[in-house]
């Protein structure tokens, strides 16, 4: 499998720390499509109540257990879409993201929504991963 990560020429890339305009992936073995990913322990409860970057953290922390889980690391990651209750936040998701994924960055799309699932969540991901 040959992935290739970039950006266009010409095109500036205003964030290349956090993600690249396109990732090719030529005939992957698998493709690993991971749930919307939210601030929950493994029992359930809320992380980081009132705080983006842990509830972020949370939801990277999250991803990467269910990867490894189906065989493949935050490496492997060429999709994410971010789902937050307050844009204003955006540096503290970056944040997190950039302690979790330093190389090999994914495509992004982050949407502000009104709410998620439960009141105190602020933050849910999902992601695409190709191996």
């Amino acid at each position: 499998m040959t992935i290739k990560r970039g950006n266009p020429p010409g095109m500036k890339n205003v964030r290349a720390t956090v993600y690249n305009h396109y990732v090719r992936v030529d005939q992957p073995k698998s493709m690993i499509f991971v749930s919307g990913q939210v601030a929950r322990d493994n029992d359930g409860n809320t992380v980081g109540a009132g705080s983006m970057l842990e509830q972020t953290r949370q939801c990277l922390r999250n991803i990467e257990k269910s990867l490894a889980a189906a065989g493949a690391s935050l490496s492997d990651v060429v999709w994410t879409t971010v789902y937050t209750t307050d844009m204003r936040e955006f540096r503290q998701i970056v944040a997190a993201r950039e302690e979790f994924l330093k190389d090999n960055l994914p495509t992004s799309t982050m949407v502000e929504v009104n709410h998620l699932a439960d009141p105190g969540l602020l933050v849910e991901i999902t992601v695409i991963a190709a191996i």
